[in-house]
C-alpha cells in the first residue's frame, strides 16, 4: 500500500494560519506572529516561512505593511472603479465560483429616469435585464441594466448564465468612457432579498454609464451588499 506523502513543511504553515483565520482566533486587522517565529515554531527555514505567507497574501488573506508586520486582510469582494471588469471574470479570478439568476429580461418603455440616463426620449423601447451575481452561491452583486437596442439589438438573445451582460456588450460596442457614482443605500425590499440580506443593511449602489465613441450604450444600477463587497480606486501620479 502506498503511502501519502506528508505535505510540504510551508502548506503546514499556511493550514495553521488559515485555521486560525477561519475560527476567529485571528480576526480581521490581527498581526500574525513574524518569519522569525513561525519558522522557530515549525522548525523550518525563515524562507519556507516567508513562501507560506507570500502565498496567503498573493491569496488574499493577509497583507504586508513595511515596518510593522503581516495583518489579517479583509477577503470582500472587489472591484475597481477605474475599469468595466467582468464579474464572473472577477469572481474566477479569485479562484472562486461564479454563478447567477437571470429575474428579468425584456423590452420595456423608458421611463423618466431611465430615458434621462440613458439619453432617449420618454417612452422609448429599450431593453432591460436583471440579475443576481454569486460568489460560491453567496449573492455579491444585483445588477439592473438598461440597454438600448439601436446599438445591441441581439442583447436579449443572450444567454446570459453563460455570458454576462458586460462580455455581450464588450464584444458588441468596445467601451470608449465609462461613467461611476457610487452611494451608500438601504436596499428596497426587492433588492434585499435578491441579495439574501435585510432592508436595514447598509449597500453600496454603483451607477454606471458606458459609451462607444459618441454613443451611450448601457444604464446599469449596480447593488453590493456593503458586508460582503468593496469598491477600490488607485491611481498613478507622474511629476
Amino acid at each position: 500500500m502506498a503511502v501519502a506523502s506528508p505535505a510540504p513543511r510551508y502548506r503546514q504553515i499556511e493550514e495553521f494560519l488559515l485555521e486560525k483565520i477561519r475560527s476567529g482566533a485571528y480576526p480581521i486587522h490581527h498581526q500574525i506572529p513574524p518569519e522569525e517565529q513561525l519558522a522557530r515554531d515549525f522548525r523550518v527555514s525563515r524562507m519556507t516561512a516567508n513562501k507560506a505567507i507570500r502565498d496567503l497574501v498573493q491569496g488574499g488573506y493577509l497583507v504586508r505593511q513595511p515596518g510593522l508586520g503581516t495583518f489579517v486582510t479583509d477577503r470582500k469582494a472587489e472591484s475597481s472603479l477605474h475599469e468595466v471588469l467582468n464579474i464572473a471574470a472577477e469572481v474566477r479570478g479569485r479562484n472562486n465560483t461564479y454563478s447567477n439568476t437571470v429575474l428579468r429580461c425584456e423590452a420595456i418603455e423608458a421611463d423618466d429616469e431611465v430615458a434621462l440616463r440613458l439619453g432617449v426620449r420618454l417612452g422609448t423601447r429599450v431593453f432591460h435585464t436583471t440579475i443576481v451575481h454569486r460568489e460560491n452561491d453567496i449573492p455579491i452583486q444585483f445588477e439592473e441594466r438598461f440597454v438600448n437596442p439601436k446599438w445591441v439589438p441581439d442583447y436579449l438573445d443572450t444567454d446570459f448564465t453563460r455570458h454576462t451582460p458586460n462580455e455581450v456588450l464588450v464584444a458588441a460596442c468596445p467601451i470608449s468612457d465609462v461613467e461611476h457614482v457610487v452611494e451608500a443605500i438601504l436596499a428596497d425590499a426587492q433588492t434585499a432579498a435578491a441579495l439574501d440580506t435585510t432592508t436595514t443593511t447598509p449597500c453600496l449602489l454603483m451607477i454606471r454609464r458606458t459609451w462607444s465613441e459618441e454613443h451611450l450604450i448601457s444604464y446599469a444600477r449596480l447593488t453590493h451588499p456593503g458586508d460582503r463587497y468593496k469598491l477600490r480606486s488607485s491611481m498613478h501620479y507622474r511629476p
